[in-house]
């Protein structure tokens, strides 16, 4: 979001010193994020809810402009929906004692045999319309047989090839499921020691319609060992979207024409999570627009070690938001 948020501060900067008139307010709203419990946003809505009483639009992180190899830009996607995270704790139960003598139901052990019955599990598929839509958006920049397959991805997931290939594709397969990561594992103290309990996380991304409550049951069903408990981590909002028929999303397509020729404006449904699901609670409508193309490599670069965008995307990125910006508020 840095990048994003350097943007957003040029196009609030230009506006001013060109003392350009506007029909509508401009808002640059920067806080703490869902990184941090929502506490920037939440404080917000909560206290200062009257600077955002009038506001029709939120621009925002989660789009992504992704250039190909050839250095053409491939699709401008747009955040216009999300899942939910639905952040699970696992806790299992054994008989303890010296690790010089082993248990075979530990508590370590029972916590390993769930753990690999839920990683080789996969929830079944599930098609939304944002997604059919953008499958089919991106369809025509597909060789065959991925042209003819996404253009009919619905069909295409009757085909169990078809499927094995989409499921092993990181960047769809999360869009046509709910997802299931583990990412956090606790034992013993110390290494001669078998503890009496064991537990892990799940960071679980639930897709629109999916029921907390069924989903967790799935899951319990998966681990089949009552001597493990699974407890809710995290607060579940539903998740929300906004409409595509907009006069911002229309800009949108509008100034990407002119900034990525011949690049496919296509909404996405977000595999995390950003707190547009805050701002559409108030009847606000938020897309996730990035003003920058990026290479799928870079794009895989958020939130590792490398974090990074091209140098030459800090110069060309920004004039694409303001232009953005301008027609949309300016007379």
């Amino acid at each position: 979001m840095k990048n994003e948020g350097l943007a957003q501060a040029i196009v609030m900067i230009v506006l001013k010193r060109e003392h350009m008139p506007l029909k509508r307010d401009v808002i640059f709203l920067a806080t703490g994020d869902e990184e941090v419990d929502d506490l920037g946003s939440a404080y917000m809505i909560a206290h200062e809810r009257g600077a955002l009483r009038n506001a029709q639009y939120l621009l925002t992180e989660g789009g992504d402009t992704i250039r190909g190899a050839d250095g053409r830009v491939e699709y401008v996607g747009v955040d216009v929906a999300e899942k939910a995270p639905y952040w699970l704790h696992l806790v299992a139960h054994g008989t303890p004692g010296h690790a010089s003598r082993p248990i075979p139901d530990s508590a370590p052990n029972r916590l390993i045999h769930a753990l690999a019955r839920i990683t080789a599990w996969q929830p079944p598929l599930r098609l939304l319309p944002q997604v059919e839509e953008f499958f089919r958006a991106i369809a025509p920049e597909q060789a065959e047989p991925r042209r003819s397959q996404f253009a009919d991805i619905r069909q295409a997931l009757a085909d169990p090839a078809f499927v094995r290939w989409i499921s092993a594709q990181s960047d769809y397969d999360y869009m046509l499921r709910d997802t299931v990561s583990l990412t956090m594992l606790h034992g013993a103290q110390q290494t001669n020691v078998i503890p009496s309990e064991a537990w892990a996380n799940l960071d679980v991304r639930l897709l629109p319609g999916t029921d907390p409550a069924v989903f967790r049951h799935e899951i319990e069903h998966v681990i089949a060992d009552p001597e493990i408990e699974v407890s809710q981590l995290s607060t579940f909002r539903p998740p929300n979207s906004s409409p595509t028929d907009s006069e911002l999303y229309r800009i949108i397509r509008e100034v990407s024409a002119r900034a990525f020729p011949g690049a496919p404006v296509v909404p996405k449904l977000l595999s995390g999570f950003t707190e547009s699901e805050m701002y559409r609670r108030l009847g606000i409508e938020c897309y996730g627009f990035s003003p920058y193309a990026v290479t799928e490599a870079e794009s895989d670069t958020e939130h590792g070690d490398n974090e990074r965008i091209g140098i030459a995307e800090l110069r060309s990125g920004p004039p694409v938001l303001f232009e953005v910006v301008r027609r949309l508020a300016a007379r």
